[in-house]
């Protein structure tokens, strides 16, 4: 029962996850509809995206701090309803200023998403199930914005774009009152968890605690600044920039692209952008077994977590900058969707990082200071991108700039992160 309860949480967080990206990358899939009826251009456009990250970048950090001292149960449930609000206020929009305030407002309820789901899963997981677990309620982000295109552009079409965000708002809610329904902050506060099923999991997490105390002590008192200082967490931190510039560059401009450079409509872009949110699923799944899979091998937590980062962020960077050369679209889509496959490979490892060397008490505010780091992107890249395209009409040199931003985090990432000497290898349990 014990294994069950805390994979349905999982499960719950992956549908949220799923939830997340379906309501960000709707404004994605209805901007052409949007932007003729609202009057709003390219530029213009490039600032609503990026009015999206000055409230998210913000209240990730504020997020965090916030689940560390009431917990990821009330914060994130709150944040759902929150969020799930402004989304369908989005409907009321009625020019550029609108937009914006009500992208700053959704932002900022998203924030805590994030450090929430850490935490939780820092409650109810050992460290050597942590990036696996990661994983898959991450991929529900790809597979959010895989379903996204069909559909918001169906629903879109058939009852305008303000129908469409006022019933995606719909499916936040019901989340949330199930969220609360069911959920506790840790095994020992649920009332669904016997006392039997409670040291099965403490057993478990005692493991690996006494294997890796040269990596994290949970009886130590370390300070927010204490990490704040660490080459790790501020490399983690640029790293997690890295992968959110191509990630928001992709959520935010692919669509557009699609329809500019390749002259899709907007039925046919929704169908075609599936495709590398799909691929992406796949690898965000994967990312955290195989990470976990490695550590099976050598026993080193750091060590497999940097392979992977450093070998899937750099051909994700690779494949980025290529996509913007090709002439056609085919060729278009398969090499972005590579270079999602290999970033979400990455997607649980900066959080399996966190999980590995912060204090339990720490994980909020750690994952919130990582998670705002990474947001800075999503200000600077849509509107960089909106520049660009607007005085330039061309995308080519938006795709090369994503995969220069993206190979420097794998450059760091291989020189900074380093194996701790004090890190006994990890004795693996198959429970």
């Amino acid at each position: 029962m014990a294994k069950n309860l805390r994979w349905i949480i999982v499960l719950l967080l992956f549908l949220v996850y799923m939830i997340n990206y379906l309501d960000r990358v709707a404004l994605s899939i209805t901007l052409p509809m949007i932007e003729k009826d609202l009057t709003i251009n390219a530029e213009e456009f490039g600032m609503i995206f990026g009015s999206f990250f000055f409230g998210y970048a913000l209240f990730n950090f504020i997020g965090g701090l916030a689940v560390d001292k009431f917990g990821p149960m009330v914060v994130l449930g709150s944040a759902v309803g929150l969020w799930s609000i402004f989304c369908g206020m989005t409907a009321l929009a009625t020019g550029f200023w609108s937009m914006l305030i009500l992208r700053v407002l959704f932002g900022m309820a998203e924030g805590p998403i994030c450090s929430s789901a850490n935490k939780m899963i820092n409650g109810w997981f050992p460290r050597k199930q942590a990036a696996t677990a990661v994983g898959f309620l991450s991929a529900g982000s790809p597979l959010g914005g895989a379903v996204a295109g069909p559909i918001v552009g169906y629903l879109a079409l058939s009852f305008g774009w303000r129908p469409a965000f006022m019933i995606i708002c719909c499916i936040g809610i019901v989340w949330m009152l199930v969220w609360f329904f069911i959920v506790a902050d840790s095994p020992e506060k649920s009332r669904r968890v016997s006392a039997e099923e409670q040291a099965y999991i403490a057993e478990l997490k005692a493991q690996d605690d006494a294997a890796n105390s040269g990596l994290n002590d949970d009886a130590s008192d370390h300070t927010l600044g204490h990490y704040l200082k660490q080459p790790i967490i501020l490399v983690t931190a640029f790293a997690f920039f890295c992968y959110n510039y191509i990630l928001f560059f992709f959520l935010s401009w692919f669509p557009s692209y699609l329809v500019q450079a390749h002259g899709l409509n907007i039925k046919e872009m929704s169908i075609t952008t599936v495709i590398p949110w799909i691929v992406g699923f796949v690898g965000l799944a994967l990312g955290g077994v195989i990470s976990d899979a490695i550590l099976r091998i050598t026993g080193k937590l750091l060590l497999s977590r940097k392979i992977v980062l450093v070998v899937c962020l750099l051909a994700a960077a690779i494949c980025v900058a290529l996509a913007g050369s090709v002439s056609s679209v085919v060729p278009a889509v398969i090499l972005m969707s590579i270079s999602i496959f290999f970033l979400y490979v990455t997607g649980s490892i900066y959080w399996a990082i966190i999980q590995d060397v912060v204090t339990k008490k720490r994980i909020g505010s750690v994952s919130g200071f990582i998670h705002f780091v990474g947001s800075i992107s999503g200000i600077i890249g849509p509107i960089v991108t909106g520049f660009i395209v607007q005085n330039t009409g061309k995308f080519d040199s938006a795709f090369i700039l994503a995969g220069v931003v993206a190979a420097v985090g794998a450059v760091l990432v291989f020189f900074v992160i380093k194996q701790p000497k004090t890190e006994k290898p990890l004795a693996i349990s198959h429970s």
